[in-house]
């Protein structure tokens, strides 16, 4: 069947990845040959091979409390957790539908990583039991849909690190059980199968831990044992998927004993992290002092080539973003409306 009567296909495919991402979702529900085509990984690698791609940032943030900015509440409750999504190229900010089993709020702690079209979060502290899951929820935003997929299987696992190659794998190591014993523990899990299968355990127990995907193999980063409860490490290990296996331990991996919150993959051949004012690059190669209207960075986020970077911008002040371009490592500060400037737990960028 023609994809659009009178067409040859390939003009016809043309014309269909040249869609805004917004309008994917009712260009599917036209008929069942566009909607396939939408799905496959080659409508995506088209467009991104065409120039039509464009990269997005989505964030756990919190909603944002107007009384606070006035001192109004001296004490605040839990915060509520929404995912916004930031458009670079437009300026636009956005909030993504709740997880239908989460209206609510998002899962407190949960994580999120990009794989394709897709976000997924996995995770987390039930924001009213307190309870922690392994569930997994994955957000398409071809068909701007939620499914629930395959849980993570173990032990119930918290404060984990995990991260993706951007495309359909994404990994998950250390983190602690019910019982507060860190984890060695890791797995990978593919989003087009829904299959979770398991990896060798790590050399060392990785509890906070962060991960990222650098030079195509996934890092499990920082972190502390069961009998270090809270006191930071500074190696790290690799796993590299072309052989299936952890490679050594890299003990001077982070420099100093930290936590690795903001480590993050810049893109350049460099991993990058805040510590004492600056965005530095862990080799040591650069650092850059953060703007003088930010008091800290607690969230660092790379993006085509930038590292966003989300902090405080004073007391009593909502959050603020800065980009910083890692070409001539200048800032540039990012408009934010009010209602966005609640705080940043994570984030994680797509291209779309």
């Amino acid at each position: 069947m023609d994809l659009i009567p009178g067409l040859p296909n390939d003009i016809a495919l043309d014309c269909l990845i040249r869609l805004p991402i917004d309008r994917f979702a009712a260009a599917a529900s036209v008929c069942q040959s566009w909607k396939s085509q939408i799905e496959l990984p080659h409508f995506r690698s088209r467009r991104k091979s065409a120039g039509l791609s464009h990269h997005i940032i989505v964030m756990v943030q919190s909603q944002f409390d107007p009384t606070k900015k006035h001192g109004l509440r001296k004490y605040t409750a839990t915060p509520v957790y929404r995912l916004t999504v930031y458009e670079p190229s437009t300026g636009d900010w956005a909030q993504l539908p709740p997880i239908p089993e989460f209206s609510v709020g998002l899962p407190l702690f949960c994580r999120i990583v990009p794989a394709g079209y897709n976000l997924v979060v996995l995770g987390g502290l039930n924001p009213v039991s307190w309870e922690a899951s392994n569930s997994v929820f994955v957000y398409n935003f071809a068909a701007a849909t939620w499914r629930r997929a395959a849980d993570m299987p173990g032990p119930t696992r918290s404060f984990f690190g995990c991260a993706s190659d951007g495309d359909r794998r994404m990994f998950v190591a250390g983190g602690h059980d019910n019982e507060k014993n860190a984890l060695r523990s890791a797995m990978a899990y593919d989003v087009a199968d829904d299959r979770w299968v398991p990896l060798a355990d790590m050399a060392d127990e990785r509890d906070e831990c962060e991960a990222a995907f650098h030079r195509g193999k996934f890092y499990a980063i920082g972190g502390y044992s069961t009998q270090m409860q809270g006191q930071f490490g500074k190696s790290a290990e690799a796993f590299d998927p072309s052989t299936w296996q952890w490679e050594g331990i890299r003990d001077e991996f982070l420099g100093d004993d930290t936590c690795p919150r903001t480590c993050v993959d810049g893109g350049d051949g460099l991993m990058y992290m805040y510590r004492d004012g600056e965005v530095a690059a862990l080799d040591y190669s650069s650092r850059v002092k953060i703007p003088n209207e930010m008091d800290g960075v607690g969230c660092l986020i790379g993006c085509d080539g930038r590292l966003m970077a989300v902090g405080s911008a004073g007391y009593g002040k909502g959050h603020g973003v800065y980009v910083l371009d890692l070409d001539d490592y200048t800032w540039t500060k990012t408009e934010v409306p009010e209602e966005y400037s609640g705080h940043v737990q994570s984030g994680c960028c797509l291209e779309i």
